[in-house]
């Protein structure tokens, strides 16, 4: 059974304008986190996941997904929406290349599993939002290994190891937000 993410139950058909709208708003939110950054080498430590997560959570898979093609788009287009600031296309096939197309399997598998049930209660939200969070580090280790003279034990070491923790802060805090929207929402309509 196909579950509605809070965005369309806010929204029971939110229309060309509003999606567009949505789209607009959620790629720049991803790019405003981006310069939420910790410079790290190979790969900076930002806040770009916990956007991505909360993205998955409230839109669904196909407008999260679509979201994050947008803000991959704009990123290539020159804008400065990757971390530190950087855009265009050279960026996008550095180290962090992996993550940036990963990012769009992640928006997409945490909107999928909202729609499949994970869309209420904090564990749940959690849970949809760690599961396609870890599997990030599959295209971006594997990106990084692929482009670098890193091994891949290495590129595990400097691309996933140091984000596990972080990775499990941020899933909570975007559950514990789309908590509190289904609690708003719900409230609203007593």
């Amino acid at each position: 059974m196909r579950r509605d993410p809070l965005t369309l139950a806010l929204w029971a058909n939110p229309g060309l304008v509003r999606s567009f709208a949505l789209v607009l708003a959620g790629s720049w939110l991803v790019a405003a986190s981006a310069q939420v950054s910790v410079p790290m080498y190979p790969v900076p430590m930002t806040l770009q996941t916990l956007a991505i997560s909360l993205i998955g959570l409230t839109y669904g898979a196909r407008l999260a997904g679509v979201t994050l093609v947008a803000y991959l788009l704009q990123g290539a287009a020159g804008l400065p929406f990757f971390a530190g600031g950087h855009g265009g296309l050279p960026y996008m096939f550095g180290p962090t290349g992996g993550f940036l197309l990963g990012f769009v399997a992640m928006a997409f598998a945490t909107g999928w599993l909202v729609e499949r049930g994970l869309d209420r209660g904090f564990w749940r939200l959690f849970v949809a939002a760690l599961v396609p969070a870890l599997l990030l580090f599959v295209p971006g280790v594997a990106w990084l290994w692929a482009i670098t003279p890193l091994s891949l034990e290495t590129a595990i070491m400097a691309g996933a190891v140091p984000f596990q923790l972080g990775g499990l802060v941020k899933s909570a805090i975007a559950a514990l937000i789309v908590v509190g929207g289904w609690k708003a929402l719900e409230a609203r309509r007593r």
